[in-house]
């Protein structure tokens, strides 16, 4: 039989969506706001790109053009919070001559609801020149989680308005563009805003366009402007702990915000853009890293997580009375292999222990007391869930295990789904208790016992006793031993077998009472080896595991937040040699992302590469990235609130950061000046306002 002369096309295979990347990205923010665009400011309708308001894409487009051709960007970058601007030249409308002699200033102001743009055309040419400035914009008004998993998406069709376009939802999201002096011409694909100009030199031409969000939810913009903390001065010989300081407050600024159940309260979203919302556990850290800097935020977050204390116990949403939540969305959450999560969800076993040592830490750094008196019955009930709900297998030890089918298969911050593995590479089975987790709520146990002798509550003992016995079974199961010494297991198993990879987890135990000073000094030992230590930080995994890959999520990538605490915990230690390798790996990190440090980092070496590899989906800001600045100072002045409102200062030795002066640190409302001078006592003074 002859061959057909027109055989059909090979099928071809449907196209996966995929996660769109972050890392070359810019991006800003003004919480509940934030627009993403490319290096050269434009927002095209590609990948994550887009301006946001909550968790809905409100403009998928906003591609600027000149005379029909896209302007040529020379500079780019944030001007300060919530600002940012473009330069770019205009060659197609420049006058003759190699010089750029036309330019146009793209500048975007973003704040909660509403972002706008100016665009000023101006010229350095003999002859004034002439062009259309264009804006087409496009809105799909998709949720974020949908940008997220890439899914596709449609356009919806503009309606014309008196003085601009707008675009608007079924379930309410909404949002209105205008533009002073525009043409506005609408499709089905969006909608075109013109502007004739005509510049000379001395009289540049400007333009303007705004966009108002609407999106029914749970978030809001804070209640008040200005941010909850001070805002220190820094002298220090290491020039980079100064510079990352200043980024990261910035940062910080623009993740502020309320929730709608708590509106006069004030919490860290916990990152740009996937999880800009509260996350319990994030939020918690970011708070409580903050501390030096005034107590306003984590009092703020504690309320706001006390509004959604668990009650009743409810498997659809982990819900159990006393818990603590792990994130609020304004809907369902459906991700990949089934996912889906309802939008008050509890699935966190940590952040009940952690809130537990936030209100602690607060209360010794100066909250005042009728506001640590106002959260003592969410003490009460979040106690009660750790004796009496944490415990779900009856080991003796907090442990997680989703009883769903489609909650979060790990439950610690390590909560993806491969995370928890033996050295060989096999998933541990659940239920898990997490050797941190063990950690927090010891910590927590003792924190609460202070609380409750300061107060006049009953309690105390049976809290230090319960503390007390944690320890001694926890010495009993977690300890392991292999060539490089004895280490912490990362988890036991179902089986109350300790999981024997070898991971960032126990540096999280360092400072929390859990180990004595021999067993910190063996952990410490462990985690600035050169299978834990990258050079840039502490990797998740150490590099002898078979699942180890150093963009794994979980499994060899640096965390920056899991450094720091790593860091303050050595520091309380007194172990200052270990703190100074992993806080000068952040500090060897943070200009490869302009001291704006992400989410996390490939756990490369410093001699693997230029530089750090970005983790393309890496979110930044991200809440607790940024406040771990802050960890790095308190580490590396060895700070410590006075039961009296005062303030010492042990920096450990040798100093992470060398000779260091801070002023603008606080314990409730008194201002402290530290100077840290390598080889001498630091010297702590009282600073009028």
């Amino acid at each position: 039989m002859d061959a057909d002369p027109n055989p059909a096309p090979p099928a071809t295979a449907p196209v996966q969506p995929v996660q769109p990347f972050l890392h070359d990205l810019l991006v800003t923010v003004r919480a509940p706001s934030q627009v993403w665009s490319a290096r050269d400011g434009q927002v095209h309708p590609e990948g994550v790109q887009g301006v946001y308001h909550a968790d809905v894409r409100v403009l998928s487009e906003a591609v600027v053009r000149v005379d029909g051709a896209l302007p040529e960007p020379v500079t780019a970058g944030d001007t300060g919070p919530g600002t940012f601007e473009v330069t770019s030249v205009l060659r197609m409308i420049d006058g003759p001559g190699a010089d750029p002699t036309t330019m146009l200033r793209r500048r975007r102001t973003v704040n909660p609801g509403e972002v706008t743009e100016e665009l000023e055309v101006s010229s350095g040419t003999d002859a004034p020149v002439a062009g259309r400035v264009t804006v087409h914009l496009a809105s799909d008004l998709t949720r974020t989680e949908a940008v997220k998993q890439g899914l596709p998406t449609d356009p919806v069709p503009p309606e014309r308005t008196p003085d601009g376009v707008r675009w608007s939802a079924e379930d309410g999201a909404d949002v209105v563009v205008t533009a002073p002096g525009a043409e506005v011409e609408t499709d089905d694909g969006g909608a075109t805003l013109a502007w004739d100009v005509q510049v000379s030199p001395g009289q540049p031409a400007t333009v303007s366009w705004s966009a108002r969000s609407h999106v029914p939810g749970v978030v809001d913009a804070p209640s008040r402007p200005e941010p909850e903390w001070s805002v220190p001065d820094i002298e220090a010989d290491d020039r980079r702990l100064p510079a990352l300081v200043t980024r990261s407050l910035a940062d910080l600024e623009g993740l502020r915000m309320s929730a709608g159940f708590a509106p006069t309260e004030t919490f860290l979203a916990a990152g740009a853009p996937w999880f800009f919302t509260l996350f319990g556990r994030d939020s918690i850290w970011a708070a409580r890293m903050l501390l030096p800097l005034g107590t306003d935020l984590a009092r703020g977050t504690l309320r706001t997580l006390a509004a959604r204390q668990g009650t009743a116990s409810n498997p659809a949403t982990s819900e159990q009375p006393g818990k603590i939540l792990h994130e609020v969305r304004s809907q369902e959450l459906k991700g990949e292999g089934g996912m889906s999560l309802p939008p008050l969800y509890y699935g966190t076993v940590d952040a009940t222990s952690l809130w537990i040592c936030l209100l602690h830490d607060a209360w010794r750094w100066g909250m005042a007391r009728e506001d640590v008196e106002g959260l003592l019955p969410a003490l009460d009930a979040a106690l009660g869930w750790m004796r009496d709900h944490g415990d779900a297998d009856g080991d003796g030890f907090l442990d997680y295990a989703d009883s769903t089918g489609h909650g979060l298969s790990n439950q610690g911050w390590k909560d993806s789904g491969d995370s928890i593995q033996w050295k060989d590479g096999r998933l541990a089975e659940g239920p898990i208790a997490l050797s941190e987790v063990q950690a927090y709520a010891h910590e927590a146990a003792l924190g609460a016992a202070d609380l409750l002798d300061a107060f006049g509550r009953p309690g105390s003992q049976e809290w230090r006793a319960w503390a007390a016995t944690l320890k001694e079974r926890f010495r009993e199961k977690f300890w392991l031993h292999d060539d490089g010494g004895p280490y912490v297991a990362i988890a036991l198993d179902r089986h109350g077998a300790p999981v024997d990879s070898v991971a960032s987890n126990m540096g999280h135990l360092l400072g929390t009472g859990l180990l004595d000073p021999d067993e910190e000094k063996s952990v410490a030992r462990r985690l600035v080896a050169p299978d834990m230590s990258s050079g840039y930080g502490l990797r998740t995994l150490s590099t002898t595991s078979d699942g180890y890959w150093p963009l794994g999520y979980h499994r060899g990538t640096v965390w920056t937040h899991d450094t720091a605490i790593a860091v303050l915990g050595l520091a309380k230690a007194g172990l200052g040699a270990e703190a100074g390798v992993l806080a000068r790996g952040l500090l060897e990190a943070a200009p490869h992302y302009a001291y704006q440090l992400p989410e996390l980092y490939g756990g490369n070496t410093v001699d693997d590469g230029p530089g750090p590899l970005p983790y393309p989906a890496s979110c930044h800001p991200q809440a607790w990235s940024a406040a771990s600045a802050i960890a790095i100072l308190t580490a590396a002045l060895g700070l410590d609130p006075g039961p009296d409102g005062g303030l010492t200062a042990t920096p450990p030795t040798p100093s992470p950061v060398g000779a260091l002066t801070v002023d603008g640190l606080r314990v409730g409302a008194r201002r402290f000046r530290v100077r840290s001078t390598p080889g001498a006592a630091a010297e702590v003074e009282a600073i009028a306002d």
